[in-house]
């Protein structure tokens, strides 16, 4: 889906902000669902095998390749565009096609929906029992950015929403990225009570034995919380927004022996990253809404 403004920011456990149950979905009355939606199992794009950095492959029996410590990373969520001479690493949106000759990572909104009409209209239509429910059956919303959570508190529903991402982590590999990063692991903690980390933690485990067997690394994305079962999961990297400002670097840093890609929003927060971790981690400044290239408002900074 192009012209999509991205919502950045989602390392959500130290903020103030809340998202709670009263938001309603008015699903049956919205229209048939428009073809672009990046909810949608299709993919926009298609890479090429010369595009697949060695090592990486759908069914390919390879072993995972982890990202190099410390790489220059690119957080290219807002759209792809060609990155600055240094990256070595980058992540798009799994609607996107790689970069030839980096290390690629494939963003899949794994816990929750894509925001917008489209995105739950999909949901609505093909699957609607795996959207998260309150006890009035109303349809559970991460207010925030006015996305749907997904229903991952039972074994049965975790197998069947396990199905669906993890058609889309197939097509990540298809594609020739070589790792995924699933987002709103903490969608938990947004769900009233009526989701757990024990249960994000085993649907996090089911999503990881899928993007090992498909040849790809997998990352944590945020989530403190979950640190300490961060081996247990499978996760073999990280990437993190804001570990500066929420004081979370040192913590991710021992968990993954410097292999996190962090985030950073505000200067201040960025120019202290690096003054104390851009040794032992790669740390980027980007804008909030991650715009390519050459849009006005574009940031990007790398220690």
């Amino acid at each position: 889906m192009t012209g999509y403004k991205w919502p950045t920011s989602k390392n959500r456990s130290r903020r103030t902000l809340r998202a709670g149950v009263g938001a309603v979905l008015l699903l049956a009355a919205l229209g048939p669902l428009a073809a672009c939606s990046s909810d949608a199992p299709g993919r926009a794009g298609s890479g090429t095998s010369a595009d697949r950095p060695s090592g990486s492959g759908s069914g390919s029996g390879d072993p995972v390749r982890r990202p190099p410590a410390d790489a220059a990373f690119d957080y290219q969520l807002g759209g792809p565009y060609r990155p600055p001479s240094k990256v070595r690493a980058v992540s798009r949106d799994r609607t996107a096609e790689p970069a030839p000759g980096l290390y690629n990572i494939c963003y899949v909104n794994a816990f929750q929906a894509q925001p917008g009409k489209e995105a739950a209209r999909w949901w609505q239509r093909e699957h609607p029992e795996l959207l998260l429910r309150d006890e009035d059956g109303r349809t559970v919303v991460d207010e925030d950015w006015q996305e749907p959570l997904l229903d991952i508190s039972t074994k049965e529903k975790r197998s069947a929403l396990a199905d669906v991402v993890g058609a889309w982590i197939a097509g990540c590999a298809r594609d020739g990225f070589d790792a995924v990063e699933p987002d709103n692991l903490d969608s938990y903690e947004r769900s009233d009570g009526l989701l757990t980390a024990a249960d994000a933690a085993s649907f996090a485990r089911l999503l990881t034995r899928r993007s090992h067997d498909e040849g790809l690394a997998i990352a944590q994305k945020n989530t403190t919380d979950l640190l300490d079962r961060h081996r247990a999961i499978g996760f073999d990297f990280a990437v993190t927004e804001e570990c500066a400002r929420y004081r979370e670097c040192q913590a991710f840093e021992e968990a993954y022996d410097g292999r996190v890609f962090d985030i950073e929003y505000e200067t201040g927060d960025f120019d202290a990253a690096c003054r104390s971790r851009g040794k032992r981690l790669s740390v980027t400044l980007r804008d909030r809404d991650v715009r390519p290239a050459g849009e006005a408002g574009y940031v990007y900074r790398h220690c």
